[in-house]
């Protein structure tokens, strides 16, 4: 495969990688709304008790009446999933580097698979500590999984453009 030709999947790769990112923060910022909506879209009433449900309806609807408990009465603790989005967004900024100059910021690929599976010890030891349910743990786990895939394929052709 050509230089070019090899960049361009490099980039497209990266490029998508980069997108779930800004995605993952952007959606990080409205998150009671956004559990309003998958709660109705799974057909759980708005003033469904979670201990009426089971399964997946029962976290959603959990989670969602934290939120608004949340929201209502100690708002400013949003602030803390404000940071996570933030850094969401920041870190995706450092992958403008790597996607310019493949060969010279390498490092930021593998840090960052360091960082992918950093996610998987920390889903299993804080999770039950927080009362996450384990299958959730398992969703959040496989982030870590899912976002290393892309970063291990990019490193193959910086090691071609290297070369």
């Amino acid at each position: 495969m050509n230089r070019e030709a090899l960049l361009l999947r490099y980039r497209l790769v990266l490029g998508a990688f980069i997108v779930g990112l800004v995605l993952s923060g952007v959606t990080a910022f409205p998150l009671l709304h956004e559990l309003e909506l998958l709660a109705r879209i799974l057909g759980i009433p708005a003033d469904a008790a979670p201990a009426a449900l089971t399964g997946l309806p029962f976290w959603i609807a959990t989670v969602r009446d934290g939120l608004r408990d949340v929201h209502a009465t100690h708002p400013w603790l949003a602030y803390g999933t404000d940071w996570l989005a933030f850094g969401h967004l920041i870190i995706a900024l450092f992958f403008v580097g790597p996607w310019r100059e493949p060969v010279a910021n390498a490092w930021v690929l593998k840090v960052d698979i360091f960082a992918c599976a950093a996610v998987i010890p920390l889903a299993l030891i804080c999770g039950p500590i927080r009362g996450i349910p384990f299958y959730w743990r398992l969703i959040d786990c496989s982030f870590g999984v899912i976002g290393a895939l892309p970063l291990f394929y990019c490193l193959k052709p910086t090691a071609q453009l290297r070369a």
